[in-house]
């Protein structure tokens, strides 16, 4: 490779991008693991580049042919994958043939430095100048920042796009679907209302000549966010207290983080300045990075503040990846209760994302029945699946 490629993340995105499009199953974790992998050791030519793409990309052997296939159109410019699938008479991709494979580097490479930023470069390829062969430009199409933000889990963002990240999840609105109050306003057809009635007809002696009614007031439900913040969610606690702090300065939410213990947020997290209110969360919340106690957690939040009122009838979202000390029969106990209480249950795991994922042990296998939703909430998108969770009437 004459030219430095473009930077990891956009190679890595847009790469993955044009083998989904294909049939290749590739998943956004994938991406980021490559772009981890091409940030370490960048390549230096294109064998180093072909082995990095394929060990971390290509999980069959029945793949080979159409992952060549993709990175030759990509990088040498020489076929259209989509053309070559099923056509006999079209040219074979690279490493179809023996020997045309890159062999395994024997040696890391030497690490190179990468443009920074996420505009795409153009890379030239073709034959060795000493030959004297044609060289020829393909420009690797590649993902807006905000796209490829939204696509990463936000265990693989780094600190700047961390950041940048943090800004975009302050602007998610959390709605949660109204409730009938027991106050009424004037209007409507839905009961009498006597005493505005006989008001009006003493201005017209005694008479009833107009009916008042009134209706039911209507105001969105209580929102709960309980946040793990246990060591296990680590990776995910930052972005998600941005997310809380957010719904709690909006004054329709109530926040607690939980690990070995509960401790409410609510005040911490209120204003508008968003770095001052996660800072005083952290001054008062203990046990961050440690053991989860789920059962115990839930437990304490139903006897300290569910029964009075504060979990009944509302939307609850529980933030965990359920990996905790607890037995499972103590935790599908609290569940129960709590959603006994509340109007819905909406539990966000992380880990729901990761390929091979099954619920099937522990806290999170008891307390999955108990739940109305099951998102994963790992990445910018995947909040958006939590949004709509929180809004969704029950059924």
């Amino acid at each position: 490779m004459a030219e430095p490629p473009v930077a990891p993340g956009p190679l890595a995105v847009g790469l993955t991008g044009v083998l989904h499009r294909v049939g290749l199953p590739v998943t956004p974790e994938r991406a980021a693991r490559l772009a981890l992998a091409l940030r370490l050791v960048p390549p230096v030519d294109r064998d180093s580049l072909y082995w990095a793409c394929r060990v971390t990309l290509v999980t069959d052997r029945v793949q080979l042919p159409l992952f060549d296939a993709v990175f030759t159109a990509v990088f040498d410019g020489m076929l259209d994958p989509a053309d070559s699938r099923g056509d006999p008479t079209a040219p074979p991709p690279v490493g179809a043939e023996p020997r045309t494979r890159p062999a395994p580097p024997d040696r890391r490479p030497e690490a190179t430095g990468s443009p920074p930023g996420g505009e795409p470069r153009v890379a030239r390829t073709g034959q060795d100048d000493s030959a004297g062969g044609p060289e020829r430009e393909t420009v690797l199409a590649v993902a807006s920042t905000e796209e490829r933000l939204g696509e990463t889990a936000f265990a693989a963002l780094t600190e700047d796009e961390l950041t940048e990240v943090h800004h975009l999840v302050r602007r998610i609105v959390l709605a949660t679907p109204e409730r009938r109050s027991r106050r009424t306003r004037r209007g409507g057809t839905e009961q009498l209302d006597l005493r505005r009635t006989i008001r009006a007809a003493q201005r017209s002696g005694g008479d009833v000549v107009r009916l008042v009614s009134r209706r039911r007031r209507h105001r969105p439900r209580r929102l709960v966010l309980l946040c793990d913040v246990s060591g296990s969610m680590e990776p995910y606690t930052r972005v998600f207290l941005t997310l809380l702090q957010g719904a709690v300065s909006e004054g329709a939410a109530e926040a607690f983080v939980f690990s070995t213990g509960v401790t409410r947020l609510t005040r911490q997290l209120a204003g508008r300045d968003a770095d001052a209110a996660l800072a005083r969360a952290a001054a008062v919340s203990s046990g961050w990075s440690g053991g989860t106690r789920l059962a115990g957690s839930l437990t304490e939040f139903l006897d300290a503040f569910g029964r009075r009122g504060m979990a009944r009838g509302a939307v609850v979202v529980v933030l965990s990846d359920g990996w905790a000390t607890d037995d499972p029969d103590d935790v599908a106990t609290a569940m129960a209760r709590l959603r006994r209480l509340a109007y819905r249950v909406v539990w966000v795991n992380p880990r729901k994302a990761a390929p091979g994922f099954a619920p099937v042990v522990g806290g999170m296998a008891a307390a999955l029945p108990f739940c109305d939703a099951f998102v994963s909430g790992h990445s910018l998108a995947a909040l958006a699946e939590v949004a709509a969770a929180i809004g969704a009437e029950r059924r």
